[in-house]
C-alpha cells in the first residue's frame, strides 16, 4: 500500500513535486487576494465618491457665486436704466406696503393664538435677515410690472 504509481508512470520527481507546490501556492495566493482586491476596490469606490461629492460642491458655490453675481448686475443695470420717477413711484409704494403690513401684522397679532404667532415670529426673524434681497426683489417686480403697463399703453 504505497502511494507510487504503478506501472509506466514513474514517481514524481522533486523538481515536479516543487513546481506542484509553487502552482498550488500562486492558486492559494490568487484566493486569498481575491477578498483584499474587492476590499480595495470598495475603498476606492468611496474614496471616489468622496472626490466627486467634493467637486461637486465647488462647483456649486462656484456656480452660486456667478448666479449672484449675475443677479447684482442685473438688479443695477435695471436701477441704471429706470427712470427717477419711476425709482420714485417704487419707494412710495414700498413705504405704502410695509406701512400696510405693519397695520396687518398689528392686527393679526391680537386675533392669532400664540402658538401660530410663534410660528410667525419665526418666519418674521427669517425674513428680517434676508431683507435686503426681499425688498430688491420686490423693487425689481415693480419696475417690470410698471416698464410693462408703460409699454402696454405706447401700444
Amino acid at each position: 500500500m504505497t502511494d507510487q504509481p504503478q506501472g509506466d508512470e514513474s514517481a514524481s520527481t522533486p523538481e515536479e513535486l516543487r513546481e506542484q507546490a509553487e502552482h498550488t501556492r500562486e492558486e492559494l495566493g490568487r484566493t486569498a487576494e481575491a477578498p483584499a482586491a474587492k476590499a480595495r476596490v470598495r475603498a476606492q469606490a468611496k474614496e471616489k465618491a468622496a472626490e466627486i461629492k467634493e467637486q461637486a460642491a465647488e462647483r456649486t458655490t462656484h456656480v452660486t457665486g456667478q448666479v449672484r453675481e449675475k443677479a447684482g448686475q442685473a438688479a443695477q443695470l435695471v436701477k441704471d436704466k429706470t427712470p427717477d420717477p419711476v425709482l420714485d413711484k417704487t419707494a412710495h409704494a414700498a413705504a405704502q406696503v410695509r406701512d400696510t403690513a405693519t397695520r396687518a401684522g398689528h392686527l393679526a397679532a391680537e386675533k392669532t393664538p400664540d402658538p401660530v404667532r410663534d410660528k410667525a415670529a419665526t418666519a418674521a426673524t427669517m425674513a428680517r435677515a434676508n431683507l435686503t434681497p426681499l425688498i430688491a426683489a420686490a423693487a425689481a417686480l415693480v419696475v417690470f410690472l410698471l416698464l410693462r403697463r408703460s409699454r402696454r399703453r405706447r401700444r
